[in-house]
């Protein structure tokens, strides 16, 4: 695999930690800016609509530019929003500066995604997804605990000096390593990839993983209580016990990567089958401290072997627009995010227990099964009539010129 790849896990490594570190700093900022936990919990939901409004309209904005130069300035907009984040004299300076350090994060990842697979030949393109998807995964073993770490003992201020000093070294990584031929987008610019978005399978594409990583934060917002209130755990071992899902997360990963270019509908259907069943068994799984903690790491395997899949097959069915739609599905997954904490949140106050969140996301699995079985009858009905061929990533985002980097 190119070295490229490595640059683009370092960038996705700061952004990993900068998403997820918020929630355990969230005491400490509310103390030192004098606001409440609940009113501290808004600069999680500014950051996630940063993504949402960011992703879809930086990668139209610079649909007809370099990719390479993209990727480098969208880092640049990381490393501002982190250290604005920094010094932030009240709330809501760092409401504002958090809405920035989240712009460019679905773009980077879809425009990542696109370069990643113009690298490598078309048998490796899953993993090369997901080995720049590595970079997130190993946030939530190392990045997040370490940031959280500094937080509390330097003051949450030095967290994001930290994460903006992991900016400025994928920046460095990215110019060093991304080669220049492999980064022009295609001539049609943003009116042609508008148009691609209008198809339906790009939008089946996307619902799946709506309503798949819904699943996964459905029940993954409310992990703690889970394993405090059901399974008997202490408060000071859930940081450990989230580590774990980090584990599985990075394992399942690089599974589903690796599965993917083998068969790329097999491994989104086996991982969504795998997500529904450990789900389902969250209930009987937080009756114990053992079984709790294998189903905090399974939970982290399935959802995230259908990572890279996913990517693939947004990617794949707007083959004429890869990085506006890479790009929206990152905005897919926060949409997941956001409402699947919601969903999974009306199960608790409904009053159907502790682990009610859980079950409430094996339904919204079984619904992503549903989708992504409605996308693969869709696809076969086109195949027939000879409009294109399932299954298949297209490669028309790689310039003519381009040949693929061996090493």
């Amino acid at each position: 695999m190119p070295l490229a790849l490595l640059a683009l896990a370092v960038g996705a490594f700061g952004i990993g930690t900068t998403e997820f570190v918020m929630m355990g700093l969230l005491p400490d900022v509310a103390n030192d800016l004098g606001v409440s936990i609940p009113t501290a919990g808004h600069l999680v939901s500014a950051y996630a609509l940063g993504v949402v409004i960011g992703a879809p309209l930086l990668a139209a904005a610079t649909a007809r530019m370099s990719r390479r130069k993209v990727l480098i300035a969208l880092m640049g907009v990381f490393v501002a929003g982190n250290a604005l984040s920094a010094f932030a004299p009240d709330y809501h300076w760092l409401l504002a500066a958090r809405f920035l350090s989240g712009l460019p994060h679905g773009a980077f990842f879809g425009v990542g995604a696109v370069v990643a697979t113009s690298l490598v030949a078309p048998e490796r393109k899953a993993r090369s997804v997901s080995l720049m998807f590595l970079g997130l995964t190993v946030a939530n073993i190392a990045g997040v605990p370490v940031a959280t770490l500094m937080g509390q003992h330097l003051g949450w201020r030095a967290t994001f000096l930290g994460v903006s000093a992991i900016g400025v070294a994928a920046i460095a990584s990215l110019a060093l390593l991304i080669p220049r031929d492999h980064t022009h987008a295609p001539a049609g610019g943003l009116r042609g990839e508008l148009a691609a978005l209008r198809s339906l399978p790009v939008w089946l594409a996307l619902g799946t993983t709506v309503a798949g990583f819904g699943a996964l934060f459905s029940a993954y917002s409310y992990i703690t209580p889970m394993l405090t209130d059901s399974a008997g755990y202490a408060g000071g071992s859930v940081t450990l016990l989230l580590a774990l899902f980090g584990v599985g997360a990075t394992a399942g990963n690089l599974v589903g990567g690796r599965l993917a270019d083998h068969s790329l509908r097999g491994t989104l259907f086996g991982g969504l089958v795998a997500l529904v069943v450990v789900l389902a068994l969250f209930p009987v799984l937080m009756t114990a401290q053992w079984s709790a903690a294998v189903a905090v790491t399974l939970l982290g395997m399935a959802a995230f072997v259908t990572g890279s899949p996913l990517q693939l097959m947004v990617m794949e069915k707007a083959s004429a627009a890869p990085s506006l739609a890479s790009s929206a599905n990152q905005a897919a997954f926060n949409l997941a995010n956001a409402g699947g904490a919601w969903i999974g949140g009306l199960a608790l106050a409904a009053g159907f227990g502790a682990t009610s969140p859980a079950v409430a996301g094996a339904g919204l699995a079984v619904l992503g099964l549903a989708v992504a079985a409605l996308a693969y009858a869709v696809d076969r009905r086109r195949q027939g009539a000879g409009v294109g061929a399932p299954g298949r990533l297209v490669a028309a985002h790689v310039p003519p010129h381009a040949e693929h980097v061996h090493h």
